[in-house]
């Protein structure tokens, strides 16, 4: 069931951490790391795994404004290489900004599809109430 990494796959993950900016960290131990490096350390193992799918639960949260940029810049490439990619995000001021499609939920399905189509002031306002507003 577990094997031990040949160089192939020691060549993927130095690979992995080069694409991330943490090669210089590659000997450190999870729990010495920040919060933008830990996140960028899970995207490095779903490129190690050359993953079709990836779902990657709040990315954002905790993280400096540079990590952040890493991992979206690493994101739309793997789009652009055909992955599917599922973020849970609830910063709406990057929405527009970083994601093609939308899915809007709160207890139930409320919107989803093209964001252009669906991220609306009255979606918005079914998931988040009245107090909820988005500029253009």
């Amino acid at each position: 069931m577990f094997q031990k990494l040949g160089a192939k796959e020691w060549s993927r993950v130095s690979e992995a951490l080069q694409k991330v900016n943490l090669l210089d960290y590659e000997n450190r131990q999870i729990g010495e790391l920040s919060g933008g490096q830990f996140q960028r350390v899970l995207l490095a193992r779903c490129l190690v795994q050359e993953a079709d799918y990836i779902f990657l639960d709040e990315p954002f949260v905790g993280i400096d404004s540079i990590s952040e940029k890493i991992i979206m810049d690493i994101l739309q490439d793997l789009k652009h290489q055909g992955k599917t990619i599922l973020i849970v995000h609830h910063d709406l001021s990057k929405v527009k900004e970083y994601f093609d499609d939308i899915i809007i939920l709160n207890g139930e399905l409320i919107a989803y599809g093209p964001i252009n189509e669906n991220f609306s002031q009255k979606n918005l306002k079914k998931a988040y109430g009245d107090n909820i507003f988005i500029g253009d």
